[in-house]
């Protein structure tokens, strides 16, 4: 497909733009390793908030939605909406302890909390692990979407995908070496305000389009199940069936979705207890009420309404391209940008998709940077490097993921796949690194059982019981729980002297008693945990009730929003009486 002239410039003003900005603050960056990775510590909690919700929306993600959507309806999005109770743990038990940690990257928190050679391996380990092993799988999945687009708008044989995709990675690593953290956080900004614009735009368009005919054809053309909020039995068309999984909803794994996942699993973006690229950005921010503020304005934003432009596009592509096969009915998405968007606004699309697959491989970049130079060359090969050579090691360590999701990307056959293995492999992790912050019992071996195991569930659960995708989670989650716990009291607690230096530092809430008695410390006032529970209640109920209520005005559903008012006014009456009457939103110190 040709572009017009007016989207090639646009496409190149935009270029322009995100480079110019890398290259204003290379100087920033390369003063040492706490501005390359956290731009000096200094952002705000608006600039935070949207950089975490940029990283998380890379061009995968409208195409990701738009596919849970042809095959599973609405209700399809409780695959990412059930992570919402796990951000909100962040928000309220989580964000005020990082930024209070002062680490320089999450990893650093394993020897801190925990001791001697087997805290030491887990931090070495878990670089690899997640520096670059899930790393490069993240970037692998957005690649595959880069190449949807590819396809789509430039008919680029598969053969040669790979050539264009490198290309792409190389801008990014450029990018991502010269701007450091700061410059890719601004870049995060711009990205979020255009992409968010013209997936809105596209949605209109698509919508008053002839062959849907507005929002009252649309609901009558397509399939009634497509329309629901939540699973019903039967509810989804025979057309979709096929094996029960985490990615074919029903309604036992809706339910494995809301009582199990969220707190579970690792995943990149939502994970248990913060970490990965969120703990990178509220340890960027100024204080702890920049963290807290930042989370809980991702949360909104990324829950409430982002998906909407991209729900109703992928309930059009049902009707607009109804023969295509399942496999690729990613690609309906980008049809419609190719289909529907006049001259310019196409092009302002197309590259806000360019941009966002260069700001999130980006990310990606410099945080799994952070892993293997701070917790791996610096902590293991050469302690008493110079900030010169940390910067210098950091760009050597972005070409190594670079390579690395190269390599892995043409084994990947889509997004979904790599979702499955990725919530698999890590199921049961999670309640570890939730608890490891509130009970002094978690030691090192603890989590180390917890990150190994879950593989093992998963060879045992799929390959010997043959057991389907949610039953496999099920079986994963109960063995990777009962080994650690059982390894927790089979082995000793981590030295009084490790537990007394991360309370005295942290101060944290929750099952602390012995080592708070050990220190003649009274209890910290600040972290008054059932306060916190209905804060974070409160405001999962606030975000579900204005993720549903945007959800049912867009499609008439009068009665249905009038309820979800009523929810958000209680909600919201709750939290802001607790956040002001515990101070919340106040620095500890």
């Amino acid at each position: 497909m040709q572009l017009s002239l007016l989207d090639i410039i646009v496409i190149g003003a935009y270029v322009t733009l995100i480079f110019a900005i890398g290259f204003f603050y290379r100087k920033w960056a390369a003063r040492n390793t706490s501005s390359y990775f956290l731009g000096g510590r200094k952002l705000t909690w608006w600039l935070a908030g949207s950089s975490m919700i940029a990283t998380s929306f890379a061009a995968d993600t409208p195409l990701a939605v738009s596919e849970l959507v042809t095959q599973n309806g609405i209700a399809g999005n409780w695959l990412w909406w059930n992570l919402l109770a796990g951000g909100m743990l962040t928000t309220f038990f989580f964000a005020r302890l990082w930024r209070k940690s002062n680490l320089l990257t999450d990893l650093e928190l394993l020897e801190k909390r925990y001791s001697g050679k087997a805290a030491s391996f887990l931090r070495g380990f878990r670089a690899v692990y997640f520096g670059l092993l899930m790393n490069a799988l993240v970037i692998g999945w957005v690649n595959i979407a880069l190449a949807s687009l590819l396809k789509v708008f430039f008919n680029v044989p598969q053969e040669y995908t790979l050539v264009f995709i490198g290309v792409a990675m190389a801008l990014a690593m450029i990018y991502s070496s010269l701007a450091g953290f700061l410059g890719t956080v601004i870049t995060d900004f711009l990205e979020f305000i255009f992409a968010m614009g013209g997936t809105t735009i596209l949605a209109v368009m698509v919508i008053n389009s002839d062959k849907i005919g507005g929002m009252t054809g649309l609901i009558d053309k397509v399939p009634s199940w497509s329309l629901d909020f939540f699973p019903k039995v039967g509810g989804a068309d025979s057309s979709f069936g096929g094996s029960v999984g985490l990615l074919t909803l029903s309604i036992t794994t809706f339910l494995a979705y809301i009582t199990i996942q969220w707190w579970s699993s690792w995943y990149p973006g939502a994970e248990p207890g913060g970490g990965g690229a969120i703990a990178q950005r509220l340890l960027s921010t100024k204080n702890e009420q920049h963290a807290i503020a930042a989370t809980l304005f991702f949360q909104v934003f990324h829950y409430c309404l982002r998906p909407w432009p991209w729900i109703i596009v992928g309930l059009s592509v049902i009707v607009l391209y109804p023969d295509l096969p399942k496999d690729e009915r990613r690609l309906g998405y980008v049809m419609a940008m190719r289909d529907y968007l006049p001259a310019g606004v196409k092009g302002l699309l197309l590259m806000s998709f360019f941009v966002s697959y260069m700001s999130t491989i980006a990310s990606q970049f410099n945080w799994g940077a952070s892993y293997i130079v701070n917790d791996l060359y610096k902590r293991f090969i050469n302690p008493d490097a110079s900030e010169k050579r940390l910067i210098h090691v950091s760009r050597i360590a972005i070409i190594m993921v670079m390579i690395l999701a190269l390599i892995i990307t043409p084994f990947l056959k889509n997004i979904s796949d790599v979702w499955d293995f990725m919530i698999h492999c890590t199921s049961g992790l999670g309640l570890v690194l939730i608890l490891r912050w509130y009970w002094w019992r978690i030691n090192a071996w603890s989590e180390i059982t917890a990150t190994i195991v879950p593989f093992i569930g998963y060879t045992i659960s799929v390959s010997l019981l043959d057991l389907n995708s949610t039953e496999s989670l099920l079986v994963t989650v109960a063995l990777t729980t009962i080994s650690w716990l059982a390894v927790t009291y089979f082995t000793k607690p981590e030295s009084l002297d490790t537990l007394q230096n991360f309370y005295s530092s942290i101060k944290p809430a929750g099952l602390w008693k012995p080592i708070r008695l050990s220190l003649n410390m009274e209890k910290n006032k600040d972290m008054n945990t059932r306060s916190l529970i209905i804060c974070w209640i409160s405001a999962v109920a606030m975000t579900y009730g204005v993720l549903f209520f945007v959800g049912y005005i867009i499609f008439r559903q009068w009665n249905n929003a009038f309820v979800m008012l009523s929810v958000i006014s209680g909600s919201f009456v709750i939290l802001a009486y607790q956040t002001k009457k515990n101070k919340i939103f106040h620095d500890s110190e």
